[in-house]
């Protein structure tokens, strides 16, 4: 072998000729340097010398004379300490998902990197104001074997998902943590994982019952520090991460569908090197966007990025007014959650009082630097089925006294808590979330569907299902009347959406009439048009969108009728330009249900009739607990 020092300039391997150059931090001058391994069992060690070193970087070239380079794995060492490249592309040793563990798994960086083809594949750069975001864990998504693929819990398993997701009407899928890190969390009696767990996630194992503390839990979420230049081995069918991940989002962006991939930061983690992983997915993988948290982000440099300028970045907070200032970005690929938004439309689902004027606000946000992202479940607190059964949380199985988790999910369990046989609670759980998905998809701002949320998934009242590799954390892939109808309502929802330009317009509509047609962009409406009741009692609101100013030309004007009281209310439709009407096009009451996903029906409740028989004009009446979306259409249609 030669070996050779050089003056790196940045850390990581890079793959030279015949050989590899390794650039390593060093933050002292003691006892350091490299440890290669041959399949043979042959380890040799490399020390770092002053003559490598710039800064505290210290870089050896190692390459082989003649013949192929007889080294797959390395390490590194300082003094006593063999630790793995945090830099690594590719981490053995952790291909195995972690049940039956008994004992810290031994890592180490390999060094085979296969070349792949992407083809003609490109970013698909959809506008946030035409996106749909679906978030899954990559395990959790395809595990139960109701899922009916080949590959189940891997990257291979949501690649045979696309036609589904394509189907649902998704543009983009966003993918809980899926770099590389030790999902295993070691018994008090053992060796306890060096990888810190988000302190919200994971408790001090002293404090766990007995039944816990010899076992090896599991971290199925991600939320650590981790490998994150490395895809999560143990999420690949084929053995080889990095192609998996690859064919996967080869395959999703064929389907029209973005990749978008969450990461978490710990207070310790360097900056620059945050700018560095981020940059490394996106030009090495492919991937369209990110979604960040933890600490110390550097959401300024992240933001002005030249690399970065055409992909998705999510966040809770970015400074907006050092980004931009005055100006506007040419690409909009900032978005931050909508505030309360989750919170805000459970509590006026359930019914809650004053709410009405927040809920307009919501409904409405769509700033025009910065995308806002609504969402009324996660991979966090309560499914949007469980929201509507459960009043309490019941994360007992997770072994921490049901201690973890929120206790404020704004939820309602419709008279019954849990599972239940009542038909007449059942329907009102589907007509509430049928309900909750109307928010979601009728709002401005980009919608966030997490994933079997679109057919009633549950997770059996567990709000923290972090440690939960089963039934309860798994998607479960039912059918049945229930799941089917609430899963056609979502795709006409989403359809509807995507048909309805006014629905998702690029610029914030701002109640005003800028064009001088007679109606603002969005008004507001009450048992009298144009007279919304945001009073303390109030519990529903008509909301008018004028096709006048949807982006393409010919839109329909739309209403939207929210009655979140518990008993039917009147609402007033404002008047339309002669010869058009409004008519009923979708709702969440069984009596005014479409047949499929796919009908337009006519609400035989939608129209009061006066004392004389005749139809009151511009009356409606919206059932309790109800949703009626109307669209105006020529009389002659």
């Amino acid at each position: 072998m030669k070996i050779t020092y050089f003056k790196p300039t940045k850390q990581g391997v890079y793959p030279i000729k015949n050989g590899f150059s390794f650039a390593e931090e060093v933050l002292d001058d003691g006892n350091s340097g490299l440890i290669l391994y041959a399949e043979n069992g042959e380890q040799k060690k490399i020390p770092f010398q002053k003559e490598g070193k710039r800064g505290s970087l210290c870089g050896i070239m190692v390459e082989a004379v003649s013949g192929e380079f007889p080294y797959l794995e390395y390490n590194y060492y300082h003094k006593n300490t063999v630790y793995t490249d945090a830099f690594a592309r590719k981490v053995n040793g952790l291909s195995k998902f972690g049940h039956g563990l008994t004992a810290k798994r031994k890592t180490r960086g390999s060094l085979t990197y296969k070349e792949f083809d992407w083809g003609e594949d490109e970013p698909l750069l959809i506008p946030y104001s035409n996106s749909v975001i679906y978030g899954l864990n990559v395990r959790a998504f395809t595990m139960h074997k109701s899922s009916h693929v080949k590959n189940r819990g891997t990257y291979e398993g949501v690649a045979e998902k696309a036609s589904y997701l394509n189907g649902l009407g998704i543009t983009a899928v966003e993918l809980m943590p899926c770099y590389e890190y030790d999902e295993c969390i070691y018994p008090a009696s053992g060796a306890v994982s060096d990888k810190p767990v988000k302190e919200e996630i994971a408790r001090e194992v002293k404090n766990l019952p007995e039944a816990f503390k010899e076992k090896v839990r599991l971290n199925c979420w991600g939320y650590q520090e981790g490998f994150y230049f490395a895809p999560k081995a143990s999420y690949s069918a084929g053995g080889d991460p990095e192609v998996s991940f690859k064919n996967m989002v080869k395959e999703l962006h064929a389907n029209g569908i973005e990749v978008m991939m969450q990461f978490y930061f710990p207070p310790e983690m360097n900056q620059s090197v945050i700018l560095d992983i981020l940059k490394y997915w996106v030009i090495e993988y492919h991937i369209d966007g990110v979604r960040l948290s933890g600490f110390q982000i550097p959401y300024l440099i992240i933001a002005k990025e030249p690399v970065l300028q055409e992909t998705k970045i999510r966040s809770s907070y970015f400074p907006l007014e050092e980004i931009y200032g005055d100006k506007i970005p040419y690409y909009r690929n900032l978005a931050a959650d909508n505030g309360n938004y989750r919170n805000d439309m459970r509590r006026f689902l359930k019914g809650d009082e004053n709410l009405v004027g927040q809920v307009i606000f919501d409904q409405r946000n769509n700033p025009r630097d910065c995308a806002v992202v609504n969402y009324l479940a996660d991979y966090d607190g309560f499914s949007l089925y469980d929201m509507v059964s459960y009043d309490r949380k019941h994360n007992e199985a997770n072994g921490e006294y049901n201690r973890d988790g929120t206790d404020h999910n704004y939820s309602w369990n419709c008279g019954f808590e849990g599972e239940c046989r009542k038909k007449s609670v059942l329907e009102l759980r589907k007509k509430q979330i049928k309900n909750a998905l109307a928010f979601l998809f009728l709002s401005q701002g980009v919608p966030y569907l997490f994933s079997g949320d679109e057919f009633g998934n549950t997770r059996y009242g567990n709000n923290n299902a972090y440690c939960q590799d089963n039934d309860t954390g798994y998607i479960k892939w039912k059918t049945g009347k229930l799941q089917d109808e609430i899963l056609g309502f979502t795709k006409a929802l989403i359809r509807f959406r995507k048909e309805h330009s006014i629905l998702h317009s690029q610029k914030e509509l701002k109640i005003l009439d800028t064009l001088g047609c007679g109606y603002p962009d969005i008004s507001y409406h009450g048992t009298e048009a144009w007279r919304p009741d945001l009073s303390y009692i109030s519990r529903m609101i008509g909301i008018m969108l004028c096709g006048n100013y949807a982006e393409k030309q010919d839109e329909p004007s739309i209403y939207i009728a929210y009655n979140m009281h518990w008993i039917e209310h009147e609402l007033a439709l404002p008047k339309l330009p002669k010869g058009e009407k409004f008519v009923p096009v979708l709702w969440s009451e069984e009596i005014m249900r479409p047949v499929s996903d796919d009908s337009v029906g006519k609400n035989e409740a939608a129209e009061k009739e006066d004392s004389s028989g005749e139809k009151a004009e511009n009356k409606i009446v919206i059932p309790g607990r109800s949703i009626a979306v109307y669209v105006s259409q020529k009389e002659n249609v």
